[in-house]
């Protein structure tokens, strides 16, 4: 099993560099990406390197996902560090690198309890996909679209708790998903904004001329674009037709056949730039358990045939999706290649959370964060963040 510290090969691998399926090896040393090799010879100066052979597979730059509230069996509310091991270790084995850990409507306190327990897993050894910070999904929504969130915790958005919790832990906040039409949804726009944190409009009954003043303000991304939000009429466009047609906002997708109709998400593709769309899980604990009873923020969740709903009104209730699900699902339902996929999985997230200078792409001197897949992409094979193996 490769360490940060090692220098070695992986070889007989299909890999995307520079939006182009490059055949060849790669490098890594010192957990970063030291040389990308085209073609089968491998340069005298790296035959004595531990390798890795591929077998012709894909090499991909780890999966981002920016909404995901658990796996495996563990949720992010649990505030626990085994919970986050449990988490980062499922999803680790699915492609992905790096995460927010997401929330759902709660109470301060719960919420409070969260960003303790991630800033405290954080300044740990984490040995599974890096927890990248927190995304706050409420309280500040809708209440005529709370979707899977449990309406007794809605409140309006406040921006001096925003700022409170931000002061407290500094760099955690990474996203806030909130309606745009409620009161005071401005200022905090601009809060956020300024401090760097993305702001998202999520689970709101948004006209038109609200997203497009939000954007206006600073806010960048919309949540699970299509699901718990106004959609598009041809008079009142609404969230929908802003998050389309809007190209300051990042539209993330839940590529599971349930959220969202294939046809649907064609017409995403074809309305935003390649660069406008983020994939993401939305998964909660039941994802890699099968079905079953669960909970989610307190409520009642049933999953049958892998498709989770609320008991009560049988909303859907996050998914059990993982990325590298998201990602072949894309392949065969949208007609886009593998590196516009693969931008939608890694770069584009990486940009939106600040750290696309690092990570995100696969080029000469950037982080190891890499994943292995078979060629049909229904694998993961092995797994790596900053040149460390943590699955496989």
């Amino acid at each position: 099993m490769q360490t940060k510290g090692d220098s070695w090969l992986i070889k007989h691998v299909q890999t995307i560099v520079s939006d182009a399926v490059v055949e060849g090896s790669l490098v890594v040393a010192d957990g970063k990406i030291a040389k990308i090799i085209e073609g089968d010879a491998i340069p005298a100066e790296y035959e004595q390197l531990e390798t890795v052979d591929g077998h012709g597979g894909w090499l991909l730059p780890g999966f981002i996902d920016m909404h995901v509230h658990g796996g495996g069996g563990g949720d992010f509310m649990d505030a626990s560090r085994e919970a986050y091991d449990v988490i980062t270790r499922f999803h680790a084995s699915k492609g992905t690198t790096r995460m927010l850990a997401t929330t759902v409507t709660a109470s301060p306190e719960a919420i409070t309890a969260v960003l303790e327990a991630s800033d405290a897993y954080r300044d740990g050894d984490m040995q599974h996909a890096v927890l990248q910070g927190v995304h706050l999904e409420g309280p500040f929504i809708s209440e005529k679209w709370p979707g899977a969130q449990n309406p007794a915790f809605i409140i309006p958005p406040q921006v001096d708790l925003i700022q409170a919790w931000n002061e407290q832990y500094p760099g955690l906040l990474k996203q806030v998903t909130f309606a745009p039409e409620k009161e005071n949804a401005i200022a905090l726009t601009e809060y956020l904004a300024a401090s760097g944190i993305v702001a998202a409009a999520g689970h709101t009954d948004a006209i038109y001329t609200q997203v497009i003043d939000a954007a206006e303000a600073g806010l960048t991304q919309a949540v699970h674009t299509f699901n718990a939000m106004r959609g598009l009429h041809h008079r009142e466009p609404g969230t929908v037709g802003a998050v389309l047609t809007d190209h300051r906002i990042h539209a993330e997708l839940i590529a599971d056949g349930h959220h969202v109709h294939p046809a649907a998400i064609r017409l995403l593709v074809a309305a935003k730039p390649k660069d406008r769309v983020i994939l993401i899980t939305d998964a909660m604990a039941a994802a890699g358990l099968g079905d079953g009873q669960y909970d989610l923020g307190g409520l009642a969740v049933e999953v049958n045939d892998g498709v989770a709903r609320l008991h009560e009104g049988g909303a859907l209730a996050g998914s059990t999706l993982t990325m590298i699900d998201a990602f072949r699902f894309m392949l065969a339902h949208t007609g886009l290649s593998v590196a516009e996929v693969s931008q939608m999985a890694s770069r584009n997230p990486a940009r939106q959370l600040g750290i696309d200078d690092v990570t995100g792409s696969i080029a000469e001197g950037k982080l190891a964060d890499l994943v292995l897949t078979d060629t049909s992409f229904t694998n993961v094979r092995r797994t790596w963040v900053n040149g460390r193996q943590i699955y496989g």
